[in-house]
């Protein structure tokens, strides 16, 4: 029997970062853990998003996932804070690849479809379906919450998210060495 896969979510934020952990065994989805890392505003970004980093990479090493899912990215009015939330969310990205885990990415929209079954929703609706979905899980914060949707919505297309890729490559392999190219990265085939 193979043991349970596990999923990281990540719910990228400069003042809070979201992370979740759930288990997948056949259809059966288990809470593991969650929680958030927060970055202290009157700091450096530089500091900030080490903070973020190393916070993550203790997760990584914690729980042992493997797979990963972010959240995209929205763009808002503000270019400086989309900017900055675009930092965040590299960090969310980097840490589980550099641990060698392929890393998926939803919009806000289908997450909230996925848990609540309509693509707008309140926080306090995430949070409800969570505690239904997953009754162990009690988040500390809508961050941790919206981090376990992340995961869970990972769970449910997961499949599909496999399928995209045909050959998976390591991150630490040479540019040359990777089944991609930059041809076809341009043209959106090695999303």
């Amino acid at each position: 029997m193979r043991r349970p896969i596990r999923i990281l979510g990540i719910d990228p934020g400069l003042r809070r970062t979201g992370w979740g952990v759930v288990a997948i065994e056949g259809n059966r989805l288990s809470f593991v853990a969650c929680g958030s890392l927060a970055s202290d505003e009157r700091t450096d970004l530089a500091i900030r998003l080490l903070s973020i980093h190393d916070g993550l990479r203790r997760v990584v090493a914690e729980h042992a996932p493997d797979e990963a899912a972010v959240e995209a990215t929205f763009v808002n009015k503000d270019a400086t804070a989309t900017l900055k939330l675009g930092q965040a969310r590299g960090i969310a990205m980097l840490v589980p690849a550099i641990a060698g885990l392929r890393v998926a990415e939803y919009a806000p929209n289908l997450v909230k479809k996925t848990i609540v079954g309509a693509g707008h929703c309140e926080k306090a609706q995430i949070r409800m379906m969570i505690g239904v979905l997953l009754p162990k899980a009690d988040p500390a914060s809508d961050d941790a919450a919206d981090a376990l949707a992340i995961a869970v919505c990972h769970a449910h297309h997961r499949q599909s998210a496999v399928l995209r890729v045909a050959t998976p490559c390591s991150p630490r392999m040479d540019l040359e060495e990777r089944p991609f190219s930059a041809a076809a990265v341009a043209a959106g085939l090695n999303d």
